[in-house]
């Protein structure tokens, strides 16, 4: 894509809530992107989920609000199909004045946990699945759950329902189109449980991409619906009488002869796969802002909702909180359930990712797998509020073997500020905060 062909083009990295910042420019400047073109405050990629700064941040006053180098992350520009001009985004990552990588950017923590993979010559293949709804959009800013279809709105569920993808054709078709256009392997759609949701599984592939895929995918998506007269939402909550969008996703380990490491040919995986397991168990509690990073997100948490309570791993078992699917052995993978489709991608995927590499390098055993209900079993529990996931995650030494400490206050001080603001909203406000960000 030539950029100067083009009137105008987007540059953006993502915040610590998956949020795109960044600037719009004249499409004759992407040539200068490589040499550091675009600069931006290091405090924009710690803004709480209003878009607000984060009161008592290092990053704003006692630093002066410094500027940090975006530089191209390697993807490219990108076509934004769903703009009725031509437009383009080009995905960056903040660097400091100095060259060095800024901890307070998502991405590059996720860069620092692929690349212990890649000091043992291992690259890890991932794939994520993303339910979101389709609703109608209202005056005052609020969806209604039953979005119109073929001339009459939904009322109720379809499961794996065709007649309910085709009523959306034009939607589904565009969305196909753009994501071919955009580089995102995009594969199956059904219609799910709730009324008017669907799940969109992405392809597997490198980690990093995976999660630069669902970056765009969700921006799309929300982009998409709106052109098409409906609305987009990611929230994992976002109607009480309704299931909740879940984003789990699926990873596997490859080493450098091309060969799965958690493969032992047998239908069970080896010594190295549970390991992984028993790291991401051990660390679900502690980093569990990671995977429910919202006050919403905890409503979601329901026993008998498909969306896992309790801390537990089973083999083909979807109400466990890590499940083992089946297959060939030499596709042996790690689905990882507990995330709500509100996740920012690089920090939920950085806290699967590290906590399975812990579990190896410590040679963590988890407990005898499940089997049959997960919702029944003894098990202890994912943290049940938004305040106590953030005192865990701030006191966790799991989070501070995965993540850099700035990266670490930069979040607790967003999430404490959030919840002071949503402590004060009503259910409403809320829901009007939350529809279309996450």
């Amino acid at each position: 894509m030539n950029l100067a062909d083009i009137p105008t083009i987007r540059v953006a990295a993502v915040d610590l809530n998956g949020q795109l910042r960044g600037k719009r420019m004249p499409g004759s400047a992407g040539a200068k992107l490589d040499q550091g073109g675009a600069r931006t405050p290091l405090s924009a990629l710690n803004l709480d989920i209003t878009g607000a700064d984060i009161e008592g941040s290092p990053l704003v006053f006692a630093s002066g609000d410094a500027d940090g180098t975006l530089l191209p992350t390697g993807r490219g520009a990108v076509p934004m199909p769903w703009l009725e001009t031509a437009s383009a985004l080009v995905p960056m990552w903040m660097f400091t004045d100095d060259g060095a990588p800024f901890d307070g950017d998502p991405r590059h923590a996720l860069n620092r946990v692929l690349d212990r993979y890649a000091e043992r010559g291992w690259s890890v293949l991932a794939a994520i699945e993303l339910e979101f709804y389709l609703a109608e959009p209202t005056d005052d800013g609020i969806a209604a759950p039953h979005p119109p279809q073929g001339g009459r709105r939904l009322d109720r569920t379809e499961i794996l329902s065709l007649a309910e993808l085709d009523a959306f054709d034009g939607f589904f078709t565009a969305f196909y189109r753009a994501s071919l256009a955009m580089g995102i392997d995009a594969q199956t759609s059904i219609a799910e449980a709730g009324v008017g949701q669907f799940e969109i599984n992405l392809h597997h592939t490198d980690a990093r991409r995976a999660a630069d895929d669902a970056v765009l995918f969700k921006h799309m998506v929300k982009g998409l619906a709106r052109a098409h007269g409906v609305v987009a939402t990611f929230m994992a909550k976002p109607y009480a009488d309704q299931p909740g969008n879940g984003a789990h996703v699926h990873f596997s380990v490859i080493d450098a002869a091309g060969r799965n490491v958690f493969d032992d040919g047998t239908g069970t995986g080896n010594d190295r796969l549970r390991h992984a397991v028993g790291g991401c168990l051990i660390g679900m509690a502690e980093t569990s802002l990671l995977f429910l990073p919202h006050g919403a997100s905890y409503d979601r948490l329901a026993p008998g909702s498909h969306a896992p309570t309790a801390i537990g791993w089973g083999y083909e078992n979807r109400t466990a909180a890590v499940r083992i699917p089946g297959g060939s052995s030499r596709a042996r993978r790690i689905e990882h359930r507990v995330a709500g489709g509100d996740i920012c991608p690089y920090l939920m995927l950085a806290g699967v990712l590290g906590a399975a590499m812990i579990g190896i390098e410590d040679g963590i055993l988890p407990p005898e797998p499940l089997t049959g209900n997960a919702y029944d079993a003894d098990l202890p529990h994912i943290p049940n509020s938004w305040n106590a996931a953030i005192d865990a995650f701030e006191t966790s030494a799991m989070s501070r073997r995965i993540f850099p400490d700035m990266l670490i206050e930069n979040l607790v001080l967003t999430k404490r500020q959030e919840a002071a603001i949503m402590a004060d909203c009503s259910a409403r406000n809320r829901l009007r905060i939350y529809l279309e960000r996450v």
